[in-house]
């Protein structure tokens, strides 16, 4: 009997133990997809058992249109190569597989599957792939995109995703107009955009205090215009050439770059180059002191017909309103003509920015006829033009689009037009808003926006008569008045950015805060390992 026993124990025990191996096997080792923190949030995540591991014998497979899937190839080995030592290769097989299955530019979706000996990503258009990188990308660890090798396994939780965006437009703009933002920083800004998913980029190259874009027709916009900045100093401009090199760097991550010309107002550094597209001044008495300043519109005559004009002083201060072009002036007119005409010959993409905004002096008449004579002159070269909610005081082209930013009245009478909103309310996407009054560097004027409130608020039900048919999508602009370099942009940018870059990605019922400040810890890590300086909210626990 008690051999019995004891061979009925043993059997027990090996039953037991091989139960508890059975089970330990069933159950995912380190950490699962959800847990590397995707940001933007997919749309669908479902994790499965195992992983893939990232190795120096692992190649690139592509199936499809290999002209279009090789730069994306080449740079998800340039992303990794620093980091794992790897020179991950394409070829005719391989264990990561990236699969055109259609030709639909339009369609930005991807799937993404994650096996134990393989990874796909499976789109309708490159940029979908691109976007299925990206997700690729998280899943590993952190230092995936460290600036120096790393000893880590390199390891991506098995799962699939599938996931589309929200919004066709996904923008953020930086002011490279009122401090210089030099090629590197610039580009650096395009890096991190890509990694967030979003693919329109407003550059502000003109207002009151630089011209930051060269018009060869006109030439001392840079050579005067473009010397100096914020508060004073040496600045500079990019060339024809070092946009056009903006751009591409810009399109082989799949963003599309908007130019902006601000126009009536915001023109001083134009006007401090070329005099005679300032207003008339009327001077009876004959007293040239004040030709050389910002003149109030009280002081302005426009019926006179003694008219002075001369350059403007360059101004480095940050108020605004002061400045208009002379709209009753056919030079005027000549003058952008021959501006969009050249921006129109690099840029590739269909929108140009015509500003608008915060044009104080500009009288509104002459403001409406100004804003619908440029919109036409755009529409010549083929260009659709997106402007400051102001500009819907004007009668828009269709297909025109308005930025809102500050006004409603204004945004409602650009929908009562047919025309789509472009959503920048700056009470919670202005990047250049501080944090809290604690804040090292920004201003806040609009709102403090700390990372919580940059994240929780709906685009389609933000502003009354606003619904989402109506959006056509969000950006997020950074102002520079404080900003002097790439320390102040990561400071004020990261991580507001990625919250406005949720927002535009993924739906309303998707997101959750809670979800978010999880998943935003992960993405920190990555920004440390990237070296960049961001602000941590005291909402997160980083």
């Amino acid at each position: 009997m008690s051999l019995i026993y004891l061979s009925m124990k043993k059997l027990n025990l090996f039953i037991a133990l091989i139960l508890s191996v059975f089970v330990y096997s069933c159950q995912p080792s380190g950490p699962t997809l959800e847990d590397r923190g995707i940001v933007p949030i997919p749309d669908k995540l479902a994790p499965s058992r195992g992983s893939f591991e990232l190795k120096s014998s692992s190649a690139i497979q592509l199936i499809g249109d290999e002209a279009s899937l090789s730069p994306i190839a080449s740079y998800f080995a340039d992303q990794v190569r620093e980091s794992t030592g790897f020179d991950i290769q394409t070829g005719e097989s391989g264990d990561i597989i990236f699969e055109l299955t259609g030709n639909n530019p339009s369609d930005e979706s991807y799937q993404l599957d994650i096996q134990t000996d393989q990874v796909k990503i499976q789109a309708n258009s490159p940029a979908g792939i691109f976007y299925g990188v990206q997700t690729l990308l998280q899943a590993f660890p952190a230092e995936i995109l460290a600036n120096e090798s790393q000893s880590v396994s390199w390891v991506a939780p098995a799962g699939s995703i599938s996931d589309s965006p929200e919004y066709a437009y996904r923008g953020a703009m930086l002011d490279v107009a009122r401090h210089f933002i030099g090629m590197q920083d610039v580009k650096h800004f395009i890096d991190q955009m890509a990694h967030l998913k979003l693919n329109y980029f407003h550059l502000h190259l003109t207002d009151d205090q630089g011209w930051r874009i060269e018009i060869k027709s006109w030439p001392r916009l840079t050579e005067i215009g473009g010397s100096t900045e914020v508060g004073g100093g040496e600045s500079g401009f990019f060339t024809q050439e070092d946009y056009k090199e903006i751009v591409k760097y810009a399109a082989d991550r799949f963003i599309t770059i908007v130019p902006e010309i601000d126009m009536p107002g915001h023109t001083n550094a134009a006007l401090a180059s070329y005099g005679e597209l300032n207003p008339g001044i009327n001077l009876p008495d004959g007293d040239l002191s004040t030709v050389n300043k910002p003149v109030p519109s009280s002081e302005i005559d426009f019926s006179s017909k003694m008219i002075i004009r001369e350059p403007a002083e360059l101004y480095t201060g940050t108020e605004v309103g002061f400045s208009t072009f002379d709209t009753d002036l056919e030079l005027t007119y000549q003058f952008i003509d021959d501006v969009v005409r050249e921006l129109s010959a690099i840029t590739p993409g269909p929108y140009i920015h015509i500003g608008g905004d915060e044009s104080h002096v500009t009288r509104k008449e002459d403001y409406v006829v100004f804003v619908e004579k440029v919109q036409e002159i755009l529409q010549k070269h083929g260009k659709t033009s997106i402007g400051w909610d102001e500009i819907a005081t004007a009668k828009l082209l269709p297909g025109n689009i308005a930025q809102f930013w500050a006004d409603e009245e204004n945004a409602g009478l650009a929908v009562e037009q047919g025309n789509k909103i472009l959503m920048s309310p700056a009470k919670k996407s202005y990047l250049d808003m501080q944090y809290d009054s604690t804040s090292r560097i920004g201003l806040h004027w609009a709102a403090y926006i700390e990372l919580d409130s940059a994240y929780l608020w709906d685009p389609a039900n933000y502003a009354s008569g606003i619904s989402k048919g109506d959006i056509f999508g969000i950006e997020a602009p950074l102002w520079t008045e404080t900003v002097e370099n790439r320390a102040d942009i990561e400071y004020l940018v990261f991580p507001r950015l990625a919250a406005l870059a949720e927002v535009a990605w993924s739906p309303a019922s998707t997101r959750d805060w809670s979800s978010f400040q999880k998943r935003i810890q992960q993405l920190g890590k990555s920004w440390e390992n990237q070296g960049i300086q961001f602000y941590r909210s005291p909402k997160v626990s980083w």
